[in-house]
């Protein structure tokens, strides 16, 4: 089992910046890809962002967000980091974050076994 809790969300004026953080919990954070996904209202879950397992780190990004967000992590403190500049009201919804040991491609949230709860970002104009 892995627990997930998501922090950072918030209220934010367009062109701003919010860094979100997701800390880990139950198994060895440094085996486990973690991404980032979103949903808006009436909307399907999305990929934000992801980055792997391993020394690597390689990192992906969802074109919308290419540019503005950057995800990191600190194995240390088995947390993952999503931070968000230049923030557009089209990127306002529920970020979620995600886990899981063994994928092949992060893109796609059925690719993952472990969700936290989310954080809500509303960014106005």
């Amino acid at each position: 089992q892995v627990q997930l809790v998501e922090s950072g969300g918030g209220l934010v004026q367009a062109g701003g910046s919010l860094r979100l953080s997701c800390t880990a919990s139950g198994r060895t954070f440094s085996t486990l890809t973690m991404g980032w996904f979103r949903q808006a209202p009436g909307k399907e879950r999305e990929f934000v962002a992801a980055i792997s397992s391993g020394s690597a780190g390689t990192t992906y990004y969802a074109t919308s967000v290419k540019g503005r967000f950057t995800i990191s992590r600190d194995n240390a403190k088995n947390t993952v980091y999503l931070q968000m500049n230049s923030l557009k009201p089209e990127d306002t919804a529920v970020y979620y974050c995600s886990a899981d040991q063994y994928i092949l491609s992060p893109y796609q949230p059925l690719n993952y076994d472990f969700w936290g709860r989310g954080t809500q970002v509303t960014v106005s104009s």
